[in-house]
């Protein structure tokens, strides 16, 4: 985990999106003719544009020579996409880590689901930075413990998405039960942010990448009346309630309009998952496609440009497809025991 909380330097850029990509709503595609779905989130935060460019990826290096395509798709998130994997419906998806966790075990909000034995991992992706904006007429310290003074309305996520399930997790570890204690809203980045801006909302939440257009959004056109909160170690240490999935990590100065010094937070592990039955040859030459060319990545979001080879298994929650363990393999990485393959 060490290189995954390396800072990214605020001198990086990111780059508008600028690649096309399949935009479907209601996704119905089996993958044939190796074809393939890449589900993601919501437009408004840092799923979406990765998986665009990891989809515009495989088809710059893979379709000409193997005939393999693939969409990227917009989705509810980490929530959505299990059932979508599930069905079919997608055959790879970015998850939040603690999705992968919950699929594993059958655990936390997928208790009722079983175990989603068809998920498998392929790579870590980037830290899911936590961004918690408060109106400043609820703000008094400027950290995590004003979310326990709270009392207004917060959009926690769109509805099923990982966004509301991992803010449900964090806030509960820290105490406090948003149904009882908040008025709740369930919107994606962009309408929240539209919502802050207009006063309609409190608070909300972004899970993303350093960077990410809602939060640059919000402080460029509210950071007069808004506060980005900060995290204390115990108030880290609280959020992540013993999971050792959350960790500390420091949004770089200057990231956002009016963020002149450096801000404490915390993130979780985003990572790359696949279909188990997803051929082994395919998801090897997407993997080496992958890792073959990070800086196109990395020109594309400034979320990727800690991608590497050192950091490509770390905090991975499921079992490794044996396509990527091959690759991994290939250029001398040893597999950790705990996300070996399976048969």
């Amino acid at each position: 985990m060490t290189a995954l909380r390396k800072t990214v330097t605020s001198t990086a850029i990111a780059t508008a999106l600028a690649v096309p990509a399949a935009l479907f709503t209601a996704p119905a595609a089996v993958a044939e003719d190796r074809q393939y779905i890449l589900t993601t989130a919501g437009t408004g935060g840092t799923f979406y544009p990765v998986g665009v460019a990891l989809a515009t990826l495989a088809k710059m290096e893979l379709q000409n020579e193997y005939g393999i395509d693939m969409s990227a798709i917009s989705s509810a998130g980490s929530g959505e996409n299990i059932g979508l994997m599930r069905d079919d419906q997608a055959q790879f998806g970015i998850y939040l880590a603690i999705f992968g966790m919950w699929g594993r075990e059958g655990s936390g909000v997928l208790e009722d689901e079983g175990p989603q034995e068809n998920l498998r991992s392929i790579a870590l992706l980037w830290p899911s930075v936590k961004h918690y904006l408060l109106a400043n007429d609820h703000v008094v310290n400027g950290t995590a413990s004003d979310l326990l003074e709270f009392d207004g309305t917060f959009s926690i996520g769109a509805r099923n998405s990982g966004t509301e399930h991992s803010a449900r997790f964090q806030l509960a570890n820290f105490g406090i039960d948003v149904d009882e204690e908040w008025d709740l809203v369930y919107q994606g980045f962009s309408p929240s942010v539209d919502s802050m801006i207009d006063g309609q909302i409190d608070g909300m939440m972004v899970n993303s990448g350093f960077g990410v257009g809602s939060v640059t959004q919000a402080m460029a056109q509210a950071g007069d009346s808004l506060t980005l909160l900060s995290f204390t170690e115990e108030e880290a240490a609280a959020f992540d309630g013993g999971l050792g999935m959350y960790f500390p990590i420091t949004i770089p100065a200057g990231t956002y309009p009016g963020q002149d010094e450096d801000l404490p937070t915390i993130a979780q592990p985003n990572f790359l998952a696949v279909n188990e039955d997803v051929s082994e040859e395919d998801v090897y030459l997407f993997t080496k496609a992958i890792y073959e060319n990070l800086d196109f990545l990395c020109n594309i979001h400034i979320a990727t440009c800690d991608m590497s080879l050192d950091n490509a298994m770390a905090g991975l929650p499921l079992p490794l497809h044996p396509g990527a363990a091959r690759y991994y393999e290939e250029v001398g990485l040893e597999i950790p025991e705990g996300i070996a393959p399976i048969d």
